[in-house]
């Protein structure tokens, strides 16, 4: 990619910058801010591609506001060519739609689930160049099983409380939760929200 170009990632998640970082990329975050509980889809792959452009579009917002306000910073920036990259990530389990656990009881719910049945990721990317208009977007998934989650692993995953930042309070990465997987059907990068493959394709689709 041209060194004179911009990447601003749309996304709060540490995980996702960090993959974002490992596949060598400078870049910028913007958070969206949008009420992700008004958007609603009937699958999960048309509701996490709805939720990824929604992000996309409000984070645009933004930008044209901030080129309104003709902010030095900001206008400097908009004159250089953008790729926006949004992503957002549901958990499908049982036949369910898991998205962030709204509260402790529903996270251990969540997590004690995955020692029944395993757990699907369905992530989407969308990656749009603000230079020529070109919006390219894609999904991934990945099957995850689990051995038998402890009581003592739920208790202390919702106590210390990361797991309300991911769908389904899936954890794969985390040190309490890793033992514990059996197998895994599709990529780690694409369980903790950005699959490589599919970013660095949409990417190259993109320019």
């Amino acid at each position: 990619m041209p060194a004179s170009w911009r990447i601003i990632l749309g996304s709060s998640s540490k995980t996702r910058q960090a993959i974002l970082r490992e596949l060598g990329y400078d870049f910028d975050v913007l958070t969206a801010d949008i009420d992700e509980s008004a958007i609603r889809r009937e699958s999960a792959e048309d509701l996490v591609l709805a939720l990824a452009e929604a992000k996309a579009e409000a984070i645009l917002a933004k930008l044209a506001s901030a080129q309104q306000h003709s902010d030095e910073t900001s206008s400097r920036n908009l004159q250089t060519p953008v790729l926006l990259i949004t992503a957002d990530q549901v958990v499908l389990h049982q036949g369910l739609i898991l998205e962030k656990p709204r509260d402790a009881q529903q996270a251990r719910e969540f997590i004690r689930g995955y020692s029944r049945a395993p757990a699907s990721t369905v992530g989407a990317v969308v990656v749009k160049n603000l230079t020529t208009g070109v919006s390219v977007s894609g999904v991934d998934k990945t099957e995850v099983y689990f051995h038998p989650i402890p009581d003592e692993v739920v208790e202390a995953l919702v106590a210390e409380g990361e797991v309300f930042y991911a769908a389904g309070g899936l954890l794969v990465e985390h040190p309490l939760v890793s033992p514990l997987v059996e197998a895994m059907v599709g990529s780690i990068d694409s369980v903790m929200g950005l699959p490589k493959d599919l970013t660095i394709s949409l990417i190259a689709k993109a320019l």
